[in-house]
């Protein structure tokens, strides 16, 4: 009877940082251990994102969790029925509606956790993820480690010249590095231009 009475409190969770910084990895830990505790949980991520598999999220160190991928991000709304926990891979990716329906989730008294990259390949916030992290209740920054010093990565290292925003990539695609290496590059980018 007492339980009835008590409100669901939802919150936001936000994970962040680089690529291979382990983001992905803390979100299927979060997840795996909210099944654990018997929690309802559904996990999403963007119909875009292929790379390791179409039905899971899929870490760079293949710790894997099923999930549905969605065109949008109002299609999470239409897809959470009773849940307790959500969770959203490559937050970055989606619309900017994304900020509004972890909100919506939260108030509905359901523990959302997103997990996302914080800068695009330039040093740019990208996406929604700066609005996320500003109603989020909880933020965690994730560190990769700089793959030409071994300082701390912050950075996405672009290793081709596509210029397009959008690029799905690995380990052939992308390299994590610290600031020191981004400025670096950027002024060698520079002076050969």
């Amino acid at each position: 009877m007492f339980l009835e009475s008590v409100n669901r409190s939802g919150w936001i969770e936000v994970v962040y940082g680089s690529m291979f910084s382990g983001k992905t990895e803390e979100l299927i830990r979060r997840l795996k251990r909210a099944q654990f505790a018997k929690q309802r949980v559904e996990i999403f991520k963007p119909k875009i994102d292929i790379r390791y598999s179409d039905g899971d999220v899929v870490s760079h160190d293949a710790h894997a969790i099923r999930c549905t991928p969605v065109e949008n991000s109002g299609n999470i709304l239409l897809l959470t029925g009773e849940v307790d926990v959500v969770g959203i891979d490559e937050a970055q990716f989606f619309d900017r509606n994304i900020v509004a329906v972890c909100k919506l989730l939260a108030d509905r008294g359901i523990r959302v956790i997103v997990a996302g990259l914080d800068m695009d390949y330039l040093g740019h916030p990208f996406g929604a993820m700066p609005e996320l992290m500003a109603i989020a209740e909880y933020v965690t920054k994730v560190h990769a480690i700089c793959v030409r010093c071994g300082n701390l990565a912050h950075h996405s290292h672009r290793l081709n010249d596509d210029a397009q925003l959008v690029m799905l990539g690995e380990k052939l695609e992308y390299e994590p590095i610290c600031r020191h290496c981004f400025n670096e590059l950027a002024k060698k980018e520079k002076e050969n231009f």
